[in-house]
């Protein structure tokens, strides 16, 4: 299984940031056995053009978005940000090629779905699932999509620039009262109350995994494997535990492994209390991923 990684395109950030950017490596650390682990190409400025608006792309590269944006982002800008936002997208379009040929492939960053077609938010900058979309049909190498997002937090960025595209259905199951606050409709979105757990969870995902699936009859399933509904994350409302996270992966590798559709997996957040704790929650998913092999198309 191919395993594309960024953490080596370092983000500077300021002492006492809260973003856990250290998890990559880790992960990195921990995965070395699981499969071939490979550095993806950046997407240039065309690739980008796919799911985002040239002004966008050329005030992010060049250092003019606007102090209030950059805010919203969460990270200060530097070129350092620029390249590894780049990357970061380049790893799941290398996912979702590595995918189509092998059956499943995985990028161990990713998940950057609060980034919309002119805006970024949420420590993201551009979207990496809709940037995957809209080259891989570009590509010629796939034109359905399910996108099944299990970050805590809705895919916002992702349900707008994929809004009116009858063959990329969005799929989001996340915390009903997350950030963030001004939502795009994906085409199924499950908000589940505070607190809830892995059996009603995992009750949820099904349901919704049969009827994305019917809907979207997928050559391609990009998954974002989101480690925060852990009931030890620090911003996300729900409970799971990584036994019903562990699970929560089984169901969506055996869903696509039982329609034999492959699979391209992005990380999504994570910002448990331990770092230790998102890290192996993970880690769970990429060695699931590893052991549950889907057919090629």
């Amino acid at each position: 299984m191919k395993i594309f990684f960024t953490d080596i395109f370092e983000l500077p950030l300021p002492d006492g940031h809260r973003f856990p950017m250290e998890k990559y490596r880790l992960l990195r650390e921990a995965v070395t056995d699981v499969g071939e682990l490979m550095v993806p190409d950046a997407l240039d400025d065309e690739q980008l053009a796919r799911a985002h608006d040239r002004a966008y792309i050329d005030a992010v590269c060049q250092g003019r978005v606007e102090e209030a944006m950059m805010r919203r982002i969460g990270f200060p800008w530097s070129p350092q940000l620029v390249e590894r936002s780049r990357r970061s997208a380049g790893a799941t379009l290398a996912a979702g090629r590595a995918a189509l040929e092998d059956g499943v492939a995985v990028n161990i960053a990713g998940g950057t779905h609060h980034a919309g077609p002119d805006f970024g938010a949420g420590y993201c900058v551009f979207n990496d699932s809709a940037l995957a979309v809209r080259n891989l049909r570009h590509e010629a190498r796939a034109r359905r999509f399910l996108i099944v997002d299990t970050d805590v937090h809705p895919g916002n960025g992702t349900a707008a620039i994929l809004a009116g595209d009858p063959e990329a259905f969005t799929l989001s199951l996340h915390g009903a009262r997350n950030y963030p606050f001004r939502r795009f409709d994906s085409d199924l979105d499950i908000a589940l109350p505070d607190g809830t757990g892995d059996e009603e969870y995992l009750d949820t995902l099904a349901r919704s995994l049969d009827h994305g699936f019917d809907r979207a009859r997928p050559e391609l399933v990009l998954y974002v494997s989101g480690a925060d509904p852990f009931t030890g994350d620090k911003l996300g409302r729900l409970a799971l535990s990584k036994d019903g996270l562990a699970a929560r992966d089984r169901m969506v590798f055996a869903a696509c492994r039982e329609r034999e559709v492959p699979v391209a997996v992005a990380m999504g957040g994570g910002y448990a209390r331990a770092i230790a704790d998102t890290v192996a929650i993970h880690e769970k998913t990429v060695r699931l991923a590893a052991a549950n092999r889907i057919p090629a198309c």
